[in-house]
């Protein structure tokens, strides 16, 4: 069934053995090629006969004129043309099909914008992705089984085959009030959040919420059974000296917690460690000993709204979505929020961003302070916005469909190691709007894709400009808001969506770096690992 296996990497590209000695198992012989002197590298399988149709990330067969990403989270399971099911024995890696190629698969390991890392640069904090850092360590060496009958997938839920659903909150605008009106709010409703606090109370507005000032508080939240984290350390930036003495000082208030947001431009904060104003080493150190293994650093699957809900769906992570879900909007809300999409999401340049950027700050130079020096330079960067946003419209039909690169290949969770550690980097939805992106009807789509959410949010913004925020008044929840709270803690009670903490979400997926599959001479799948990952046999 098996034409040929080829390994590519940037320098090479040469074709290798596969064992042809077990009638339904083809081990890939990597005995000629060193994963730990690459940084990615894929396998191409020629198969004799098409590609017909893909276990998809909703757990439902399609048919093989769509193109087909199956990350370390989601089945690796094709049909050929003759019905033999295809499945992998391990699930590292991504699996890749264009249907322009129906006899091609691409077992990829690391490639570009599946595992992204911001970090910024310079004065003006120039972001530039890069790609994390890898350690090939494969549990098994990759192979394809040929199953009899059924193949085997694995749930991403601990509720077996369920939809997903983890908030991460950050605390910019937490007060000692508001802090005890959204932990009863969600004791209420039943829903777990990863809480992030400011540590100590170093801010510009002095009613800020600080793990200093407001212990009491913040350990009912994870008495609740919440998770807190930290938001870098405080909400402003002290000096350099004074920054880094906080952070190579400071002491955890509780052993278990895990998980690091950055905040702001904190000088110690993982996006700016290439900035090198901290040793990586030394940063390395200092998360280790204080028990923190997971990070977040300013990247966004996108922007939640009606119909874009779920992270492994990709299409939900495109223009043409974004712009249906906010068709309720006005023309021109609608137009700048679709060119800024095209900006921030679909191009994801820095270059352009900042254009972006200087365009609105010179606009208001020019029109509101008549600052004549700023017009040939507005003229210059609207020119260059201009230019590219045309593009994408030019070519709509296509352009429209493609999912944002950073969105591509649903890279909800992966590792990266900084020096010697690895460290879980995870990716949010921006989740700003919670009358759109929580509706019932969000929701319900969620749980018919069985799909999942890492939510950014901010709980307590009380700027007047946000629409659908948690907090009407200071004092009052929206009522619309919760009444989809509401909605949701009632799918979660009754086990449609799984609603964990985002340690609790990474302790089970855990296991997807153990899972071996394995295939016994008449052809029938087991699992040869032992995990705690639901799982069930599909034909």
């Amino acid at each position: 069934m098996i034409q040929s296996i080829e390994i590519i990497t940037s320098l090479e590209r040469h074709k290798v053995l596969f064992d042809i000695n077990h009638p339904y198992k083809k081990t890939i012989d990597l005995s000629l090629f060193s994963p730990s002197n690459a940084n990615s590298f894929e396998i191409e399988i020629t198969f004799k006969e098409s590609i017909t149709e893909f276990r998809d990330q909703d757990y439902t067969w399609k048919k093989g004129k769509e193109y087909y990403i199956a990350n370390e989270f989601s089945p690796k399971i094709i049909k050929l043309k003759s019905g033999q099911i295809v499945q992998s024995n391990i699930a590292a890696g991504i699996w890749e099909i264009d249907p322009s190629k129906k006899n091609i698969l691409l077992w990829r390991f690391n490639p570009n914008c599946a595992k992204p890392i911001a970090n910024y640069f310079g004065n003006e904090n120039k972001k530039v992705i890069f790609t994390a850092k890898q350690k090939f360590g494969f549990v098994e060496i990759p192979a394809l089984l040929f199953p009899k009958n059924e193949g085997i997938e694995l749930s991403r839920s601990k509720n077996p085959f369920t939809a997903i659903a983890c908030f991460t909150d950050h605390c910019d605008f937490d007060t000692a009030e508001n802090l005890i009106l959204q932990r009863e709010f969600f004791k209420e409703h039943r829903i777990k959040v990863t809480k992030g606090f400011f540590l100590n109370h170093f801010s510009k507005r002095e009613n800020n919420a600080s793990f200093q000032n407001q212990k009491e508080e913040l350990l009912k939240w994870n008495n609740d059974g919440h998770e807190l984290c930290y938001h870098s350390l405080s909400q402003s930036i002290k000096t350099d000296d004074e920054s880094f003495a906080d952070f190579e000082q400071f002491a955890p208030p509780l052993s278990e917690i895990k998980v690091w947001i950055d905040h702001g431009f904190q000088p110690y904060n993982f996006s700016l460690l290439r900035n090198k104003k901290i040793n990586e080493k030394k940063f390395e150190e200092i998360f280790y000993k204080k028990n923190i293994n997971t990070l977040w650093n300013y990247i966004d699957s996108g922007t939640a709204t009606n119909g874009v809900i779920n992270q492994f769906n990709s299409n939900h992570f495109t223009l043409s979505s974004f712009l249906k879900g906010n068709n309720d909007l006005s023309l021109i809300k609608k137009t700048q929020l679709l060119i800024k999409n095209i900006v921030f999401h679909y191009y994801n340049e820095e270059d352009l961003i900042l254009r972006y950027k200087y365009t609105a700050s010179r606009f208001k130079k020019v029109f509101f302070q008549r600052d004549v020096k700023s017009f040939f330079p507005l003229m210059k960067d609207l020119f260059i916005l201009g230019v590219s946003v045309f593009s994408v419209l030019i070519f709509w039909k296509t352009k429209k469909k493609e999912p944002y690169k950073l969105a591509k290949y649903s890279p909800i969770l992966f590792k990266h190691t900084i020096i010697d550690n690895e460290f879980y980097i995870f990716q949010t939805l921006e989740m700003l709007d919670f009358k759109k992106s929580l509706s019932q009807e969000n929701i319900d789509l969620l749980i018919n894709e069985k799909g999942v959410f890492i939510a950014h949010t901010y709980f307590s913004v009380p700027m007047e400009y946000h629409n659908g925020k948690l907090f009407s008044t200071p004092t009052t929840i929206d009522k619309n808001v919760s009444e989809n709270f509401k909605y949701l803690g009632v799918k979660i009670k009754n086990d449609q969506i799984w609603n964990p903490t985002l340690t609790e979400l990474i302790e089970y997926w855990k296991d997807f770096e153990k899972v071996i599959f394995d295939i016994d001479l008449q052809g029938n799948m087991f699992e040869k690992s032992t995990t705690n990952l639901q799982s069930r046999k599909t034909i």
